[in-house]
């Protein structure tokens, strides 16, 4: 009877064809949630999708954009850290609208809403942005790998390659595994990045100061350029995708009311989860200025160099280790999530129909073939241009993802009784323009001349 009641209300929106089959069909409303009961009991159900979608703020992209930033500029761009994981909350909170409140991911709602010469396009910039994505991990995988056991880059390279069937092997227990072993991971990275916080003895005045922005940011080309990559790190587009289809794996009512408050639940567990990535990025920016900026070495930003270096500058040798796993924590988590954000992406622009196991295998091998091929090519030097560039693609790539986002949730038509408020819409709209102007100014500068 709900279906029903779902296929007539789709027959009289906005959306032109019904929904068909749904986001990450295999684990779709798997999680059963509280109808009644306490708010607190009612929130642990929802608690889980924001964190896999946190993973991707904090991915080993972010560290090369925050060691950079830390090492060259001090804490000045903890501003910008600050900035970017407030458009994040609020993006990511318009994603679980989408979801919950169209009942699509994303992808399927670009499909759906426009034509093949605009969604084409679009899936294939959101593949690329995937790849640059995935270009990140594989390099941070590695590295991690390389730095802890002294497994070759190149070797680390393939292995990174079979979380594909780490996640098929958690997703056949249950998708609150895959949340699980997330969160657990999660945890490492925080402990280890404590610890080493409590080694740098950060000077905690200049960290708060740095939190205030400065015209600098825009004036400079080169803060400028971490700024864009921090940015890009931080708002990735395939979290909007990847988001708008976990949040699909809760089990919720079908009426307004039940809706409207999944949302509720669903943006809390987000905003939560990126409060937490926040602190996790600016601890990574924190320990950069605190021993690289600090000591004049301005130019750090290789993670296998940091690793060579904190050992000295901290008095402790345990700190390479320590950051050692937490890249090898970060880089597989980051891995697990881009490789389910590849099947949503696919899915839903294309409607491809396969068994789990070769989906999951085609999505990982689109996504990372080319990051592989680079990372191959270029070795252990110049990883760090490799990332801070991937994070530029990602701020490139970012408006195709959120112009469409705040279009659907913007509609009457396609949301009901469920649009977004209009001052939502509105720093929704502002957040985009802010970044397109920032992309365009960014761009300029690089030109040549």
């Amino acid at each position: 009877m709900a279906v029903e009641t779902v296929e007539r209300a789709e027959a009289v929106s906005g959306w032109k064809r019904p929904r068909g089959t749904p986001s990450l069909a295999e684990v779709f409303g798997s999680i059963a949630t509280r109808p009644t009961g306490s708010f607190w009991r009612k929130l642990v159900t929802f608690l889980g999708p924001g964190y896999l979608v946190a993973v991707g703020y904090m991915d080993p992209g972010n560290w090369a954009t925050s060691l950079a930033g830390g090492s060259k500029f001090g804490y000045a761009l903890l501003t910008v850290a600050l900035l970017s994981n407030l458009m994040a909350i609020l993006l990511q909170a318009l994603c679980a609208r989408l979801g919950i409140g169209a009942g699509r991911d994303l992808a399927q709602a670009c499909r759906d809403a426009f034509p093949r010469w605009a969604s084409w396009p679009l899936w294939v910039i959101t593949e690329i942005a995937i790849c640059a994505t995935d270009l990140a991990e594989v390099i941070g995988t590695a590295i991690g790998l390389n730095l802890l056991f002294g497994v070759p880059l190149e070797l680390g390279v393939v292995i990174t390659a079979l979380d594909v069937f780490l996640i098929l092997w958690l997703q056949n227990l249950g998708f609150r595994w895959i949340e699980a072993f997330i969160v657990t991971l999660l945890g490492v990275i925080a402990v280890c990045f404590a610890i080493q916080i409590a080694l740098a003895s950060p000077e905690w005045g200049a960290v708060i100061r740095g939190f205030a922005p400065t015209t600098n940011i825009v004036t400079n080309p080169d803060m400028l350029y971490l700024a864009i990559g921090i940015i890009g790190a931080t708002v990735m587009p395939h979290n909007l995708f990847l988001h708008s289809g976990v949040v699909q794996t809760r089990r919720y009512g079908e009426t307004v009311a039940d809706r409207r408050e999944a949302i509720k639940l669903a943006t809390i567990d987000s905003t939560i989860a990126l409060t937490f990535a926040l602190v996790i990025n600016a601890a990574i920016l924190i320990l950069a200025a605190a021993t690289f900026n600090k000591t004049g070495q301005t130019e750090v930003a290789e993670l296998g160099e940091v690793h060579k270096l904190i050992a000295p500058l901290l008095g402790s040798a345990w700190a390479p280790t320590l950051f050692g796993i937490a890249l090898l924590c970060c880089g597989m988590n980051s891995t697990v999530t881009a490789t389910l954000a590849g099947q949503i992406v696919m899915e839903g622009f294309i409607d491809i129909r396969l068994p789990p196991w070769a989906r999951r295998l085609t999505t990982r091998a689109i996504a990372i073939m080319p990051a592989a091929a680079v990372t191959i090519w270029f070795g252990e030097a110049g990883t760090a241009k490799l990332l801070i560039l991937s994070q530029v693609m990602l701020g490139l790539a970012l408006p195709f993802a959120i112009v469409p986002l705040v279009m659907f949730t913007a509609s009457r038509a396609k949301m009901g009784e469920l649009v977004a408020p209009r001052w939502v819409t509105a720093l929704a709209a502002l957040t985009a323009a802010v970044l397109i102007v920032l992309n365009i100014k960014l761009l300029y500068d690089l030109l040549p001349g």
